[in-house]
């Protein structure tokens, strides 16, 4: 019997995520936007009906599983509706624009005691495994990353209180990155700057420096200024004779006297078959 899933949020990744579990065998059996004419256009795609919030379509349909893709700014509401009647949840990245509602929606998480995940899907990739193999025997000591690109289309984006900022809505999954091959930051410096004739009040230019519970440390920048998008990976990460590189397409190994580059044979969720749509095992709890 196929699983009955609720898509809340009815944009380019929630079609995305559709694509992917009609493609897995589940059945979307409802779409619930804001927005009238997105959600029937979804709905009408993936052969479910459409809602106007998540309350009304969990009240309406029974289902297995819900999947919550909205704008950062949007997060909250859903994630309780779902949780509420303890149904297991995916949830998009970021986990919310502000950090008290992400620290609500953990202790949330955390009460309702089902299955959740994020969708910071490098973690399922099979080159992200071998980093991580690498590291195990030769911890990293230093790492850098990078987000650099232009500002996306939605017209949201640049708004802080939106988009929660860059770092928030894009440089998040190279932090995430970092702490899975590095461990969790324990003290962290950092400065932003905007251009005047910037679009809104996010930030467009970002610098970090952290130190890791383990010494290492690690240098992180983000910025949309750019006219296409230029980089989005861990550009360094640094043990005892090894240096990795680290994006969603390739892994690089470097040893003294041989380099070696890896491309991912599996595809993060919403661009195809993905181990984190088909098993447990990239499976996160919110944080």
């Amino acid at each position: 019997m196929s699983a009955r899933i609720a898509m809340i949020g009815a944009g380019a990744v929630a079609a995305r995520h559709v694509r992917v579990l009609t493609g897995l065998g589940a059945r979307v059996v409802g779409v619930a936007d804001p927005v009238p004419e997105a959600a029937r256009r979804l709905a009408a795609d993936c052969g479910a009906a459409a809602y106007p919030d998540a309350e009304t379509l969990l009240d309406a349909e029974t289902v297995d599983a819900a999947y919550v893709c909205v704008p950062p700014f949007a997060h909250g509401a859903p994630e309780r509706a779902v949780l509420a009647r303890r149904l297991p949840l995916f949830v998009e990245k970021p986990l919310a624009a502000d950090r008290a509602t992400a620290a609500e929606l953990v202790a949330v998480v955390r009460a309702a005691g089902t299955v959740t995940g994020t969708g910071y899907h490098w973690r399922c990739l099979d080159t992200v495994q071998r980093a991580t193999e690498l590291l195990a025997a030769s911890p990293a000591r230093l790492v850098a990353g990078a987000w650099l690109d232009k500002v996306p289309p939605p017209p949201w984006w640049p708004h802080r209180d939106r988009s929660g900022g860059q770092v928030v809505e894009q440089l998040t999954h190279v932090l995430d990155l970092a702490r899975l091959l590095v461990g969790e930051v324990g003290a962290v410096w950092g400065a932003a700057s905007r251009a005047p004739a910037s679009p809104g009040d996010a930030d467009d230019a970002t610098a970090i420096a952290a130190r890791f519970a383990s010494g290492a440390v690690g240098t992180f920048t983000a910025s949309s200024l750019l006219p296409a998008k230029r980089r989005a990976s861990l550009e360094t990460v640094s043990a005892d004779g090894l240096r990795l590189e680290l994006s969603e397409q390739e892994l690089v190994v470097e040893r003294p006297g041989r380099t070696r580059r890896a491309r991912r044979r599996n595809a993060g969720p919403g661009t195809g078959s993905s181990p984190c749509t088909r098993t447990a095992r990239c499976r996160r709890t919110a944080r």
